[in-house]
């Protein structure tokens, strides 16, 4: 039996249809996905509930994203994900482990920082390699009965040469929008929240994909340029199931230079039938944007990949998609 603030939170996450309103068991024949801000996501999968990455961003802004770490940690979950160790993706680990009790899984760095938030606190957490782990090594476990978990080390967005010739992308360079410190200006709290976290360690960067049934969601908080420095990875990806549904960052250090051909290696590899941009808000407003300023980019560098394996972009804007119940919903009997 779930608490009444389990109760709450995971209907504002997953939508009152969704969760039971005495026992807080949320439906077992859908995959519901919603997201907090930048790559963060809540997912129930089969009624298991789990985060990938766990940091509701704020600093230089508070409120922006319309919930906290402790409404978070309320959901119960049973496990977070760590994509990698930077601050906006990981700086709430700690704490929403310590308080919901949820393993932390991530490399051996993620669970020392995660560990180091809280004070050194004992949290439960499986270690995925390190940051010496080789490129393209994979891991494979049961989350839950039926759910699979392969997880892949594969490298962080990075800065290229210009990829010149007729597959050349076009560069990506959205202004910042300082509008929303203004309107959501920070607090103190919140800004020493993330000074405090602003230099974590990346600890090595991991691909996640669940596989209930015949469904598959995958996902990666950063879209590494693979085809100049990791090829391998790409080889390994090509060989999972294709995705359902994938959740992939395009917000990256080579958009400035290479555009959003990194992102589509992904695409191209994983196959999908959804593809849902993420880690492209605001989340950072001296140095982001608004969602709406990806979208053109995104269906622009999609159109390069044949239509018949050309998947639905399904865009969240923020602030409009943050906790959206039903705006990432999937029925697992089709």
């Amino acid at each position: 039996m779930a608490n009444s603030q389990t109760i709450a939170a995971r209907q504002r996450f997953f939508g009152a249809d969704a969760v039971d309103p005495a026992s807080g068991a949320v439906r077992e024949d859908r995959v519901l996905v919603s997201w907090f801000g930048c790559a963060s996501f809540a997912v129930a999968m089969g009624g298991v509930v789990f985060l990938l990455d766990a940091w509701v961003p704020r600093g230089l802004t508070s409120g922006y994203v319309p919930t906290t770490p402790a409404e978070v940690a309320a959901l119960a979950p049973e496990a977070i994900f760590i994509g990698h160790g930077h601050f906006d993706h990981a700086a709430d680990a700690g704490a929403i482990a310590r308080d919901s009790g949820a393993v932390v899984h991530g490399t051996a760095e993620h669970c020392a920082t995660a560990r180091k938030q809280v004070g050194g606190a004992e949290l439960p957490c499986k270690e995925l390699g390190s940051s010496a782990s080789p490129v393209g090594e994979r891991y494979d476990f049961e989350l839950a009965a039926g759910i699979s978990v392969t997880a892949v080390r594969h490298v962080h967005s990075a800065r290229t040469a210009r990829h010149e010739g007729p597959d050349a992308s076009t560069p990506v360079r959205p202004r910042p929008c300082l509008c929303d410190m203004r309107t959501y200006p920070p607090s103190f709290t919140d800004a020493g929240h993330l000074a405090r976290n602003l230099v974590a360690p990346e600890g090595g960067v991991l691909l996640y994909q669940f596989r209930l049934g015949d469904f598959v969601l995958t996902w990666h908080d950063s879209s590494g340029p693979l085809l100049d420095r990791a090829p391998r990875v790409l080889e390994v990806l090509r060989t999972l199931p294709a995705s359902d549904v994938h959740v992939g960052a395009v917000q990256g250090f080579n958009q400035f230079t290479n555009g959003l051909r990194d992102p589509r290696s992904y695409v191209e590899a994983l196959r999908p039938k959804v593809f849902v941009p993420n880690h492209h808000d605001n989340w950072l407003p001296l140095m982001t944007a608004r969602g709406e300023a990806f979208r053109t980019p995104v269906h622009a560098e999609l159109a390069r990949i044949p239509e018949a394996q050309r998947p639905e972009i399904r865009m969240l804007f923020d602030r409009d998609d943050y906790l959206a119940p039903g705006r990432l919903a999937f029925d697992l009997q089709s």
